[in-house]
């Protein structure tokens, strides 16, 4: 890319160009750039950066690949005052997040049969799949979506599917504050009725495995981290219910102007002070709040699943950490107030930022990469760089799109062929596995390189994946 220009250790600037109101900003190595297909996500850098109040940079992760409005691996703030929100910032899944969970016993020592059959509970207990729900539970009433839209991941835990310590280990403490219920249009409820605790299709998933290697011992001694020990991994978001907010939103923008003099209509955003924008947030923080209530439900079936299968205690699978990675959010950045859009982007607070648990006062906010359901994934600690407003990447990053992997998989046994690799699939959907194949991403040591050079986080611990349940 001959327009950009390298300003420090895998960072390199994208110059203002037209209507730009602040430069490009882009994480990569050298190495990710000559392998990226970059020239329509970087176009989409541009075009973010056309938005009023933008300040800093329009950013993007080394996971960046084309998104809808926004590059998903996109970040950008906002100033309160002058600024806007926008749907296409925060994308359809609204808190499509990561949690990861461990157990104080070394993966290897579970049987084949035993594994064998965890997997198979816990695909019986956790739904996934276009538009699954959950069997045998009652739709949620008005009154539950007054009280979880609002109240968060503390919603499921008061119900007993949870401990309240699990709070201190999330995002937020599992809320975002000022959702309202009724800003939701009854569409949005009716979609998720029955889809607590379920995973959804894509790349959403559980992943069961080991922790293969220690980065920095001092933090995974805090962290309470061992070599060896099995951890779980839970991928998923806010399901039908985000994805209607998110499609109610950009219809009302869209008819009510809010495209205009932007170079891509996907861009449609409101003035945050307006009223539009102000329902927008309202909404998008209580389908934030159903996502969390998802993921905390998911555990909760994962937990039972091992306590019935290995007769391991609930209490003993400690949640780690919980983060979103599509999610608008008021932060306070340099002493100034700002919406910050993180798209397929992932919060990496540092050392000392009063928004963490004490315990990660103490080493920076804990940071999940997931991978491939081949090869690996990571555990980060965030340094909490300025440059990117306190920001990391999600994940590695697609390397093919949908269709293309699908046809390099075409007619061969992927679970087979997964199995081979030391690696036990179980799906809903052919299809989904096809997507979903290693080589269809980027390598995640490539991308998590990256993001250690740029000074946005470090690495603590590096997990290999065994089981895996996909929609």
């Amino acid at each position: 890319m001959s327009d950009l220009e390298k300003i420090g250790p895998a960072t390199y600037l994208v110059p203002k160009v037209g209507g730009m109101r602040v430069p490009g900003l882009l994480i990569a190595t050298d190495a990710l750039i000559s392998e990226m297909d970059i020239e329509r996500p970087l176009e989409q850098v541009r075009n973010v950066a056309y938005l009023p109040g933008i300040v800093g940079h329009s950013i993007a992760m080394p996971d960046i690949h084309w998104g809808y409005g926004f590059p998903i691996g996109g970040v950008a703030a906002m100033d309160i005052e002058e600024g806007v929100i926008s749907p296409g910032g925060v994308g359809y899944d609204i808190n499509c997040g990561v949690r990861l969970a461990v157990l104080p016993i070394p993966y290897k020592e579970f049987k084949k049969q035993m594994t064998k059959d965890l997997l198979q509970r816990i695909y019986a207990l956790v739904p996934s799949g276009v538009g699954k729900g959950q069997r045998g539970k009652s739709e949620l009433s008005d009154r539950d979506y007054q009280n979880l839209l609002r109240q968060g991941a503390k919603w499921s835990i008061e119900r007993g599917m949870g401990f309240a310590k699990d709070l201190e280990h999330m995002e937020s403490f599992g809320v975002i504050e000022g959702a309202d219920p009724s800003a939701v249009s009854q569409h949005a409820k009716d979609r998720g009725k029955k889809q607590l605790g379920t995973i959804g299709s894509g790349n959403h998933f559980v992943e069961i495995g080991e922790i293969q290697k220690i980065f920095l011992p001092e933090i995974a001694k805090a962290w309470d981290l061992s070599e060896g020990e099995t951890y779980i991994l839970i991928h998923s978001g806010s399901r039908g219910f985000g994805h209607q907010v998110c499609q109610d939103t950009l219809n009302t923008f869209i008819k009510g102007g809010f495209a205009e003099n932007l170079p891509d209509r996907q861009l449609v955003a409101a003035p945050i002070k307006s009223a539009d924008g102000q329902h927008y947030f309202a909404a998008m923080a209580a389908a934030a709040n159903f996502a969390f209530n998802n993921r905390q439900q998911i555990l909760h079936e994962v937990r039972l699943a091992f306590q019935k299968v290995c007769s391991i205690n609930p209490e003993e699978i400690r949640l780690i950490y919980d983060v979103c990675h599509n999610i608008a959010k008021f932060e306070t950045h340099g002493g100034q107030k700002l919406c910050v859009h993180r798209k397929g982007a992932t919060r990496a607070f540092g050392p000392g930022d009063s928004e963490l648990a004490p315990i990660f006062q103490k080493t920076g906010q804990p940071v999940l990469v997931p991978g491939d359901m081949g090869r690996a994934s990571y555990l980060l600690a965030g340094l909490g760089n300025p440059l990117t407003w306190s920001s990391c990447c999600h994940g590695a990053g697609r390397a093919k799109s949908r269709v293309q992997s699908m046809k390099s998989w075409q007619g061969k046994d992927l679970i087979k062929y997964m199995e081979k690799e030391g690696v036990s699939v179980m799906a809903s959907s052919g299809r989904t596995v096809a997507e979903e194949m290693p080589d269809a991403y980027k390598n995640v040591d490539t991308v998590v390189e990256a993001v250690q050079e740029a000074g946005l986080a470090n690495k603590v611990i590096r997990m290999k994946p065994q089981l895996v349940i996909k929609g």
